[in-house]
């Protein structure tokens, strides 16, 4: 990043969240809702290099809670789109890299300004399009912009890098400097605030961007991508192209110019790009740098010194919370000996009162993402009954939509199928452990390490918990979802990921490379 003077901006403060019991904030959702059914259906374009173009193939974005009503209809990206995509981004990137601090954060800040004005209508998008209740949606919104607004801020931060050590008779610099063109490859779980962190990251270090979002939700990536334009992001600075990963995706990644990729989604995926990415091709001048954040098998441990309530109401929250779809959400419960009859007593009572309804009313619980999903999760569940007890739920719900009803097996071994593979749905595993000590080798027994909770009392507990318990994002006392912009930077270990720390301070330094200069006096 080349030093330059800047806008001055202000310490970093996360946007607030809007309290939905309150009428008026009710009124405005229902009207932003209203207002998004009058746009559905629409055709949007390919857009690389600013040039907008249509495709034979569609991809055609449905709402799971009701499959039949269209949401928007996308161009396919396919193989013969690479080249040109990649050399839109290169063109821009030899303006885009040089170009002012000023110019790079001010589309950040910019962008974070127009959703914030439209809040409802975003929250809107998620909604309709992969079934998020409103409070979900708000979060997924209020994420996004807070990540534009942080790493606008830490790039100014990173423009006023210095060495150590200056040594007598020269005078050092430290540039963090852009990489090149990156591949952004977003999920549908948080199509907000995922894709625009990784994108937003991406570009103020003055990167250029292919990006890919899910094929479940290219709407609200296009949503984004228009409020990028509006705030004066140049042509071909991110490009537009929603398309198969087989192809496209994958064509991104093999590329020789791409110089780095972005992803968020499964593990199997994750480590395809990544794979995928490590060989090299004719013609390429460095190795491809991987930012993955990828699945998770998170545990939540409930010791018999804890308050079973609060241990409750967080197991409920946190594996219930937008129908299990998210890599943080807790999928195993494991529950001290001593109160684990009482824990399933009070557990399934908190999670029969969950109501599912449509996301658009607001309900507590709606559909997952499509047909695949539920009948993957479905299978789950009857593996589930095989493995362990049922305790409540089990089977799909009523509705139009891709329901399916909340669901908690009990007695399920540590290594069985529900408490080692990931799942994504509404399905708990609670497992009995003999002690504490059991209770930490069963949470540390899987293949990944993205979050983890406990509940205890204990001082000492808390301690080893915080020593012994080998995810990227712990808590105490509390559930394992719901990680905010500047307090809690997300990203796991193991197999979930490179632990990359999105929302974080350090997080810039994965779209740039230092360079150090010395010159002499």
């Amino acid at each position: 990043m080349a030093t330059t003077t800047h806008t001055s901006a202000g310490p970093f403060v996360n946007e607030p969240i809007t309290d939905y019991s309150k009428p008026e904030n009710l009124a405005g959702m229902r009207a932003a809702i209203a207002k998004v059914r009058g746009e559905l259906g629409r055709e949007y374009d390919l857009v690389i290099g600013g040039v907008r173009s249509r495709t034979a193939g569609k991809i055609v974005s449905v709402n799971p809670a009701n499959p039949s009503e269209v949401i928007g209809i996308h161009q396919k990206a396919g193989p013969e789109h690479v080249e040109p995509a990649m050399q839109a981004a290169l063109a821009a990137y030899e303006k885009w890299q040089y170009a002012s601090l000023e110019e790079r954060t001010g589309v950040l800040f910019r962008t974070a300004d127009i959703i914030r004005q439209r809040k409802f209508e975003f929250n809107a998008w998620l909604v309709l399009e992969v079934g998020k209740n409103y409070d979900e949606a708000e979060a997924d919104t209020a994420e996004a912009i807070d990540f534009l607004e942080l790493y606008a801020r830490q790039a100014i931060v990173l423009d006023r890098a210095e060495p150590v050590v200056q040594l007598p008779g020269e005078q050092g610099f430290l540039r963090y400097i852009a990489l090149g063109v990156g591949a952004v490859i977003s999920p549908w779980n948080f199509p907000n605030a995922i894709a625009l962190g990784m994108a937003g990251a991406s570009l103020v270090c003055g990167n250029t961007v292919i990006l890919k979002p899910s094929s479940d939700s290219p709407t609200i990536a296009a949503k984004f991508f228009e409020a990028l334009e509006e705030a004066g992001m140049p042509a071909g600075v991110v490009n537009f192209c929603p398309g198969s990963g087989a192809t496209f995706g994958n064509g991104v990644v093999a590329h020789p110019k791409t110089r780095f990729i972005a992803f968020t989604g499964s593990r199997d995926v994750g480590l395809e790009i990544h794979t995928r990415a490590a060989q090299p091709q004719q013609g390429q001048l460095w190795i491809k740098r991987t930012v993955l954040e990828m699945g998770g098998k998170d545990t939540i441990v409930v010791d018999a010194d804890a308050n079973l309530e609060s241990a409750v109401a967080g197991v409920t929250a946190a594996a219930f919370g937008f129908q299990g779809q998210k890599c943080s959400a807790c999928s195993r419960a494991v529950v001290h000996a001593d109160v684990y009859d009482e824990f399933l007593v009070k557990l399934k009572a908190s999670v029969e009162k969950i109501a599912i309804g449509l996301p658009e009313d607001n309900a507590r619980m709606g559909p997952v993402i499509n047909e695949g999903a539920m009948n993957s999760i479905l299978n789950y569940i009857e593996v589930g009954k095989q493995e362990g007890r049922l305790i409540t739920g089990g089977a799909r719900a009523a509705g139009e939509g891709y329901n399916i009803q909340p669901t908690v097996i009990a007695d399920i071994a540590p290594m069985a199928r529900l408490s080692q593979e990931e799942i994504f749905g509404p399905v708990l595993a609670v497992v009995k452990a003999k002690d504490f000590d059991e209770a930490l080798a069963i949470a540390n027994n899987t293949d990944y390490g993205l979050t983890g909770a406990v509940y205890t009392t204990s001082e000492a507990k808390i301690e080893r918990a915080m020593r012994e318990f080998h995810v990227g994002n712990l808590y105490i006392n509390r559930k394992c979802t719901g990680a905010v912009v500047g307090a809690n930077p997300f990203g796991g270990f193991n197999m979930s990921g490179t632990d990359s720390k999105a929302g974080g301070t350090d997080y810039l330094y994965l779209f740039t490379q230092a360079k150090s200069i010395g010159r002499k006096l």
